[in-house]
């Protein structure tokens, strides 16, 4: 087997620029462009869905449609990896899915956000339910062979560390392309252009970008020169119970339910939190997002060196930590602390945030890769696929609870409309999203306290026995 160079470990990260700018897109703007907030709708934004808590008194049309797009994503994630971990071509077991699925996922994607009826019309709610369906279909059947491939590529902790940091980099990047939307759609608005084609130009400009970079690991990569894993016998359900037999994957499987609801809710809530609560223009989501990713991107080598002195356990409980501050401060931003200045607030916010992205964006790759190949060890069967697409089914189902209580805890405090009005209602208020900011904060402690009991020491010992 060959050694993993820097150039091909790049290779196969640009794939993860690709799908995470469409993930940052659909993450940041799919509940801004469908649920409008006040400031929206004076930008020219208009309702395409039914708003409010219309379903039970409870729940939004957006909510559900969301929140059931993840939990079918989350349902397939073990299918998928089931069919990738058995998959008998020539080409290996991952990348003959990364080809197929790249191109459909990026035309789907646009499509989300092509309603066919300008107002708000039952059309819209089926369309918006169909497309949601069919990429979460899609980027799950690339993204779950693709992280898979983090288990097999590399051949020592080494090669597994700075490959992580390669998918970290390349996602906060692609993270960050995401965030950065509203410039680009800004130029067109600013020659005249109406807002929501804007948007909608801006988002398949974007698709485009992503996909040809999505299509770089799948031709760039010959998976069978870097490992030699044989297809997998067990059938789906049989291979799902064998991987959550492992007691420390479900403890990590736990926490990181917990870190994507949390994490799921301020990233879906951030152009809220900028113009509901600091109320700065629309565009500091963007320089918050990039000072994000920038300062992250300082903090890399200093998490690389303490992960190998303290260990990854430490540094996740401390990035939970670290979070809690981040999302505590941001519910109290904006007027509840006016003696500082709200550009200031904004700072305190990507200060404090960008400790724990890094450590969050490098270290629990690594961690599933440690108990996929500690699991190989102790019962001969390689089942990477099934184990990064399991911890894929917590994150999605994590996001899938968040995007449901997001809006409709966004909701909070939004004044009855006047009957008769004629003018467009905004579907949520400053207490909402505080409100919000505050659950992702308390979700945060959960998860630090769950991430206490994963037993690291044990993992790394099974590992080493097969090294010597």
């Amino acid at each position: 087997m060959k050694s993993l160079t820097r150039g091909k470990m790049w290779c196969y990260a640009i794939g993860q620029l690709g799908w995470s700018i469409i993930s940052g897109l659909i993450g940041s703007w799919l509940v801004y462009f469908y649920q409008p907030n006040q400031e929206a709708i004076n930008e020219g934004m208009i309702s395409l869905i039914p708003q409010g808590r219309v379903v039970l008194g409870l729940l939004t049309i957006i909510g559900l449609i969301t929140a059931f797009g993840r939990i079918f994503d989350a349902v397939t994630d073990p299918l998928v990896g089931n069919w990738s971990d058995k998959c008998k071509s020539k080409l290996g077991r991952r990348i003959p899915f990364l080809r197929w699925s790249a191109l459909p996922l990026g035309l789907v994607f646009v499509l989300v956000f092509c309603a066919p009826v300008s107002a708000v019309s039952s059309l819209n709610t089926i369309w918006l339910f169909i497309t949601v369906i069919a990429y979460y279909f899609l980027i799950t059947c690339y993204c779950t062979p693709y992280t898979s491939l983090l288990a097999e590529l590399p051949h020592n902790q080494e090669e597994k560390l700075k490959l992580s940091m390669c998918i970290s980099l390349t996602f906060i990047v692609g993270t960050c392309v995401g965030y950065a939307a509203p410039i680009i759609w800004g130029i067109f608005i600013g020659n005249g252009m109406a807002r929501i084609p804007a948007m909608r130009i801006t988002f398949a400009i974007l698709s485009c970008l992503a996909t040809i970079f999505m299509l770089v690991p799948a031709f760039g990569i010959k998976e069978k020169d870097y490992c030699d894993a044989q297809p997998s016998n067990s059938n789906m359900l049989s291979s799902l119970g064998k991987t959550f037999k492992n007691k420390d994957f479900k403890i990590f499987v736990c926490q990181d339910i917990i870190y994507w609801f949390g994490l799921a809710m301020f990233q879906t809530g951030l152009p809220f939190f900028v113009t509901s609560l600091l109320h700065l223009p629309e565009a500091w989501t963007t320089y918050m997002m990039g000072g994000l990713t920038f300062l992250s991107l300082i903090y890399y080598p200093f998490v690389t060196k303490m992960t190998a002195k303290w260990g990854k356990k430490k540094l996740l409980v401390a990035a939970f930590a670290g979070f809690v501050l981040t999302f505590g401060f941001t519910a109290l931003s904006g007027e509840k602390i006016g003696f500082i200045p709200v550009t200031v607030q904004a700072v305190i916010i990507v200060v404090l945030g960008s400790f724990p992205q890094a450590i969050f964006g490098i270290i629990p790759q690594t961690i599933v890769a440690d108990i996929a190949l500690s699991d190989e060890v102790q019962t001969g069967e390689s089942r990477s696929g099934m184990f990064y697409a399991a911890r894929t089914f917590a994150m999605k189902l994590g996001q899938s609870l968040a995007m449901l209580l997001f809006t409709s805890l966004a909701t909070i405090g939004v004044a009855k409309a006047v009957s008769g009005a004629a003018t467009e209602q905004a579907a949520g208020s400053p207490l909402g999203y505080r409100i919000v900011a505050l659950v992702a904060s308390l979700c945060c402690i959960a998860g630090g306290l769950i991430m206490s009991f994963f037993n690291e020491k044990k993992i790394m010992e099974t590992i080493n026995e097969r090294s010597e």
